[in-house]
């Protein structure tokens, strides 16, 4: 016989007291912490314990007994539920203060290196339908929320088009209006979510691994052109053919209209074949003057606007006259290399994903840029010495690597490149501020800049310009 969790309890009015990682409240009862997730810090709630380690516990607020003095009202439905838009009951103000104390504390309490004063973070122009890229679920299992179960009803009806719930991956909260986007996203998912009912569609069963209607990837950029991705998840020609032809006569202006089948167990679509059904088979951004041109696979910054005031501020810590040579490590789609080229003598681009190089490519040669080229691999097994020795000591080196930092082996060649400048662009200052401490043997932190590309959200970027000692 299995023996009975013990019940956790519930604690009575207690204070939440400030901001945590991943998007958390923190509350302290005792000498232990307990990470709460919609608290806002002055609230004073009855908190029920969900889990309980040694040093810390997670819970949930049951009732917020007194309200904290900056909490305002969410401006979605479904806040609370979705996990993407954790801090929606703050304003944004409250937000970006609480980003930037995040940054502070990073390279403070992880770093421990010499430190300038911190710049204040660059809010968003733009906090509501600021992204460029959404990616919606069909299911054929919404979630049902705590109050529909509590009901007794009965829900027949559980085909959804939204977001994966956090924690449970074959569920899927169906979303009536996302804030995130332009409008135009909500309305081209709801009207395939209405034709498959109506024409008996299957809705992806995330358990069994079959149905139809997969999943939708939007993409809305700057310059006015839409990107619709339609996924399906069987081959069923004639039912999409129906649907595709729908798509295009109810929505002319999606100018990149593609499709792709995808029977793999996982959502990823990069080494399939992506088929265009009307349009072009990308989009394109624009920065001054130049043109970006991205695909179905192409990465690009998802806040169109505010990558724009990031990779000024990268381009600026550079501090490039024009006789530079200059190294963009884990370059994506040459956005940043391309963007800082008409600055610099030659730009060399390195980045793991084969088809994010070609874009690259693709991207200097659409603006006319005759000093970038661009390499493919690990960037652990491309920047080796022997590289460094074949193409040139950088001058500058702009690095913005992903979420988990730097691997050693690229901290020691670039500790040997020794470059008398860097930029180090990070979507993590805690990975960053790791990174730094590795390199303080031969660098200082001149310049700090956080940017926030994600209101809403716990995300910050961050730039920090190094200098040699």
């Amino acid at each position: 016989m299995a023996r009975k969790r013990k019940e956790l309890p519930l604690i009575e009015g207690v204070e939440i007291t400030g901001v945590a990682a991943e998007g958390n409240a923190i509350a302290r009862v005792n000498d232990m912490v307990v990470f709460v997730p919609f608290g806002a810090p002055g609230d004073v709630a009855n908190i029920k314990i969900d889990r309980k380690k040694r040093n810390y516990a997670e819970g949930h607020i049951e009732q917020i007994i007194t309200p904290s003095p900056v909490r305002c009202e969410p401006r979605c439905e479904h806040f609370g539920v979705c996990g993407g838009c954790r801090w929606q009951h703050l304003p944004y103000r409250a937000q970006l203060g609480f980003k930037q104390q995040q940054v502070t504390d990073a390279l403070t309490r992880i770093a421990k290196v010499e430190l300038p004063e911190i710049n204040p973070i660059l809010g968003s122009a733009d906090i509501w339908e600021y992204r460029n890229k959404m990616e919606y679920t069909f299911s054929n299992r919404c979630w049902l929320t705590f109050e529909q179960m509590r009901s007794g009803e009965e829900f027949p009806d559980r085909d959804a088009a939204g977001f994966h719930i956090p924690g449970a991956f074959d569920k899927v909260l169906d979303i009536k209006k996302c804030h995130l986007q332009d409008d135009f996203s909500n309305r081209l998912r709801l009207f395939i979510k209405e034709f498959g009912k109506t024409h008996g569609y299957s809705f992806y069963d995330l358990r069994a691994q079959s149905g139809l209607l997969r999943t939708l990837m939007v993409r809305i950029a700057s310059t006015g052109d839409i990107m619709a991705v339609m996924v399906f998840g069987a081959d069923e020609p004639e039912k999409i053919s129906a649907l595709m032809d729908a798509v295009r006569e109810h929505f002319p202006e999606i100018t990149s209209l593609l499709y792709v089948v995808n029977t793999k167990a996982n959502d990823t679509i990069g080494d399939l074949d992506i088929l265009t059904w009307a349009g072009k088979p990308y989009i394109e951004e624009e920065m001054e003057g130049l043109h970006f041109r991205v695909g179905p696979k192409s990465f690009y910054q998802t806040n169109s606007r505010q990558a724009y005031e990031l990779y000024k501020v990268a381009r600026n810590f550079a501090g490039l006259t024009g006789s530079e040579l200059v190294y963009d490590l884990y370059t994506g789609t040459g956005t940043i290399a391309n963007f800082v080229a008409r600055n610099a003598r030659h730009v060399i681009g390195i980045e793991y994903v084969a088809d994010a190089i070609e874009d690259a490519n693709l991207n200097s040669k659409v603006n006319g840029l005759d000093n970038t080229e661009f390499y493919a691999g690990d960037m652990k097994d491309v920047l080796t010495d022997g590289f460094i020795a074949t193409h040139g000591r950088p001058d500058v080196m702009i690095i913005d690597p992903p979420r988990a930092g730097m691997h050693d082996d690229v901290i020691k060649v670039i500790l040997n490149a020794a470059p008398e400048r860097i930029v180090y662009v990070s979507c993590n200052p805690a990975t960053q501020a790791r990174d730094l401490a590795a390199l303080d043997r031969l660098y200082k932190v001149t310049a700090v800049q956080p940017v926030d590309m994600f209101p809403h959200t716990h995300h910050v970027e961050n730039v920090v310009r190094l200098e040699k000692r």
